[in-house]
């Protein structure tokens, strides 16, 4: 498919010029919509109005047209700031990477099988690793810091992507269910777990991925204290 020529980009007055951005950012959002499986050249080709062979101008190939994307949603995570208060930072950049994730469901299972990390990738990962030695952290300590919390951040979404609900409503339905059918009698702590899922407070109060987050800053935080005191 790449060694065809391709097609020069028909120009219809009054719609903006095709770039790799703009086919980029039109894959997003038709991934965002359809889903990574409804993505196609042809079908990309429709929305932005043109015919498939003429995104080949601006993508390589369909790989070339998924590391883009994926790099534009990588620049959307906040990169920490180097400063006295490391745990905020880090806190607040890890909450945009899994909000970034979210947005773009299809994102996470691609960003962690894609090859060459991307520049914003390099960036982002480089800020994080700075932040924490600017804080104190040595070079191990911080090298077993940036794992953990990258394992929080991808780990935690790609599980919930797992789930068989996109939101609470769908959960609640589920739940109950699965409630009539389970014994409760023979698994009572796993009913009790599923039934406070379905209270409407268990919505409203911290979510599992800060509860987790903050579990991982507070063991980090003890790691470096007591590294900081042995010196």
């Amino acid at each position: 498919m790449t060694d065809t020529p391709a097609e020069p980009t028909t120009q219809v007055e009054g719609r903006p010029p095709l770039t790799r951005e703009r086919v980029l950012r039109a894959g997003i959002a038709l991934a965002d919509e359809a889903g990574i499986d409804g993505l196609s050249m042809r079908r990309l080709g429709q929305v932005l109005g043109v015919e498939a062979m003429s995104l080949y101008n601006h993508v390589a190939n369909k790989d070339d047209l998924l590391d883009g994307m994926v790099e534009l949603v990588v620049a959307e995570f906040e990169p920490p700031a180097a400063g006295p208060d490391w745990r905020a930072e880090v806190r607040r950049s890890s909450r945009s990477a899994y909000d970034a994730l979210l947005r773009h469901r299809w994102a996470c299972p691609l960003l962690v099988t894609r090859g060459n990390p991307s520049p914003p990738q390099l960036a982002y990962s480089d800020a994080v690793l700075g932040c924490l030695r600017a804080a104190g952290f040595s070079v191990e300590l911080a090298h077993y810091a940036f794992h953990a919390l990258d394992s929080h951040v991808v780990g935690f979404t790609l599980w919930q992507m797992s789930f068989p609900f996109k939101n609470q409503a769908e959960l609640v339905d589920l739940g109950r269910r699965f409630l009539a059918q389970l014994p409760a009698a023979d698994y009572p702590h796993l009913t009790e777990h599923i039934r406070y899922h379905l209270e409407p407070a268990s919505a409203e109060g911290q979510s599992a991925f800060d509860f987790g987050l903050e579990l991982v800053l507070d063991s980090l935080e003890r790691l470096r204290a007591v590294a900081a005191s042995a010196k």
